[in-house]
């Protein structure tokens, strides 16, 4: 499943504001593991984009890059290994990575009854707690910390001035209170201190249409 055009380590240059594609060589390693790797549960795809304020849903969508879908573990760590790091992108960008092909937006149909669990983070745990906070999703961690109708459907990291953002996506937001999913992020993260967390549904957040 072919990307837009997305940041490569490829290249030594992490400005993603230019986003070349993968090279040829990434993409058919990729496109390998997709074909042959272990098999992920369901589809998982990585997006980005750059926070730009006063945009509309629809206008945060068509700016959005989809990077690629991958279908098994091989593919995850093939894409994974290919983008610059957490660490490395730049203020006000976000990686999204998504169950199926969903958009990272608040207004799809698919979402809209949802809402996430946002943990603020010291940019020096960025990096290591996305990696953690993935898997886990990819890996179907975070199952048996639901409720029975519940599911996370979306993992983000975003960065920001001072220190970054982590949002881990539900589709039920009623049912956000019987989920156990911070106590597992707490079991697969001992060591990090998070600035704060807490869940919000996203029709309450004040963007909510960003119209």
């Amino acid at each position: 499943m072919a990307a837009v055009q997305c940041e490569s380590k490829d290249d030594d240059s992490a400005d993603l504001s230019k986003s070349p594609v993968f090279s040829n060589k990434t993409v058919e390693a990729i496109e390998e593991h997709d074909s042959t790797g272990l098999p992920l549960q369901s589809s998982w795809t990585f997006w980005l984009d750059k926070a730009i304020s006063g945009t509309t849903a629809e206008e945060y969508k068509a700016n959005l890059k989809k990077i690629y879908t991958v279908n098994t573990v091989h593919s995850f760590w093939a894409v994974f290994n290919n983008i610059p790091n957490a660490a490395e992108i730049q203020v006000r960008y976000s990686y999204h990575l998504m169950r199926d092909d969903r958009y990272p937006i608040w207004e799809e149909p698919i979402n809209q009854k949802g809402g996430t669990w946002r943990l603020r983070c010291h940019k020096s745990d960025t990096a290591k707690i996305w990696q953690e906070v993935v898997l886990a999703a990819i890996g179907e961690q975070f199952a048996e910390c639901v409720a029975e109708g519940d599911e996370v459907c979306g993992i983000t990291v975003s960065i920001r001035d001072r220190e970054d953002l982590i949002q881990i996506w539900n589709v039920n937001a009623t049912l956000a209170p019987k989920a156990t999913v911070l106590q597992r992020v707490h079991l697969l993260l001992p060591e990090i201190s998070f600035l704060s967390e807490f869940y919000k549904a996203h029709q309450s957040h004040h963007a909510y249409g960003r119209c």
